[in-house]
């Protein structure tokens, strides 16, 4: 009779296992959760705009102050996009420093109350970002509860958690092992990759279980492609790669010129500056009619599945619109918002140039080549974009324009998320 391994049955394996699956379906319930609160923020601010336009150059700079007066108030910490805080979390982690000011049960409550709010009042945000800070600071809190023999350190397992966050707000664990390798930590520890991988995968099944197997902005139907995409691969990822580029050094200009009277000014008004950020993000909006107001789901579903036709500003107002919300200092993410630039790009480049394919291919690599670009996440923006195509047909295509449009963008600047979590590191050791 052959003889089990005694750890196999380890008590304090199960219980750490038990644990931090427990956790992970938490902070895909908790990610879910968002989800469905930001839908009907979204739908609420529909309703009250529609057809009164007039009303969004009150509500947005109101919503926008208020959510900055709460956050600075009640739930310093919560602002901007999480995904920034969660690196720097981890890097101190590492270094046994403490992290209250970036991860906590506060922060993830003010967090999801926040950002709803304002999407309520038309900035354009996502909830990918937030929901990244939201699972890491859900995981963090689960490992006080894990066995005195710790085997999972507390910085892989906030890692683990923010990329739970990603896969479920993006309903595909695939997305969230890819985001957690290439973007948040770059490491796993060797013994814990297994039950680290398998605390994504819950999060991810316990959000899809909740929202069911939608697929992220809709459905994009592409045919077999040959030798006729590498022109739109080409001009996709230029374009993308330039815009995407440009993009991200706007996000990271209070951080470069942190000195500049403008940055100081908002240090100093935190609540009146995002109110004159909303103000601006209201006249986007009104000027283009509401395609450049909110996160971009609904606008970019209805023109992907034919419901409606985008103007050919959308993408700059798009753009405009992010960039201000991000300066506003709302809890928002910006994986969503340049995913609606990207669409609203490659519809403008279908209809501009003669690429020999379809909207739908043109749309696909122009979401995944911005995001890839803002991001320099390459492989994240391809697979996220690859499951909203049939059949993975375009795998290579998507993979090759995010390569072409990161390379550029690289050109331009740091890595965003890199860079912007040295902002973060002085306020983790202060709360030491």
């Amino acid at each position: 009779m052959v003889a089990l391994p005694r750890r196999l049955f380890s008590s304090v394996r199960w219980r750490t296992r038990a644990v931090v699956w427990s956790a992970a379906a938490l902070a895909g319930l908790a990610a879910a959760g968002f989800a469905r609160l930001s839908d009907l923020a979204l739908q609420g601010f529909a309703r009250v705009t529609h057809e009164r336009l007039w009303i969004v150059p009150l509500l947005t700079p109101a919503m926008g102050m208020l959510v900055v007066w709460l956050a600075t108030r009640h739930f310093a910490g919560a602002q901007g996009s999480g995904i920034p805080q969660t690196i720097a979390a981890t890097r101190l982690l590492g270094m046994r420093r403490s992290v209250a000011g970036l991860l906590s049960l506060r922060i993830a409550v003010g967090k999801v109350l926040l950002g709803a709010l304002a999407l309520f009042g038309g900035f354009s945000a996502g909830r990918e970002g937030p929901s990244v800070q939201i699972g890491a600071s859900v995981m963090l809190l689960a490992h006080r509860l894990l066995p005195k023999a710790r085997a999972v350190q507390a910085a892989d397992l906030a890692l683990a958690g923010g990329a739970a966050g990603i896969a479920a707000a993006f309903n595909t664990p695939l997305a969230g092992i890819t985001f957690a390798i290439e973007e948040l930590g770059r490491r796993f520890e060797s013994r814990a990759t297994g039950l680290l991988l398998s605390t994504i995968i819950v999060a991810g099944l316990t959000a899809m279980a909740l929202e069911g197997n939608y697929r992220y902005f809709g459905h994009l139907s592409v045919g077999a492609l040959g030798l006729e995409v590498v022109p739109a691969i080409v001009a996709s990822g230029l374009a993308c790669g330039l815009a995407g580029g440009l993009f991200s050094r706007l996000l990271l200009w209070p951080q470069r010129a942190a000195a500049a009277p403008l940055w100081a000014w908002r240090r100093q008004r935190p609540v009146l500056f995002a109110g004159i950020c909303g103000l601006a993000v209201a006249l986007l909006g009104w000027f283009g009619g509401g395609v450049s107001l909110g996160s971009g789901y609904a606008v970019t579903s209805q023109a992907i599945d034919g419901s409606i036709a985008l103007p050919w500003y959308t993408p700059a107002l798009r753009f405009g619109a992010t960039v201000l919300s991000y300066y506003s200092g709302i809890p928002g993410g910006i994986f969503a918002p340049s995913l609606a630039v990207g669409a609203a790009l490659g519809f403008d480049l279908c209809h501009a140039l003669a690429l020999g394919v379809g909207a739908h291919p043109v749309v696909a690599l122009c979401m995944a080549g911005f995001l890839a670009a803002a991001t320099q996440s390459p492989i994240t923006a391809t697979i996220i974009v690859m499951e909203m195509v049939d059949g993975h047909a375009m795998v290579i295509s998507l993979m090759a324009t995010a390569l072409i449009a990161k390379a550029i963008s690289e050109r331009l600047g740091p890595e965003l998320y890199q860079r912007l979590a040295r902002d973060f590191m002085p306020v983790a050791r202060a709360a030491a």
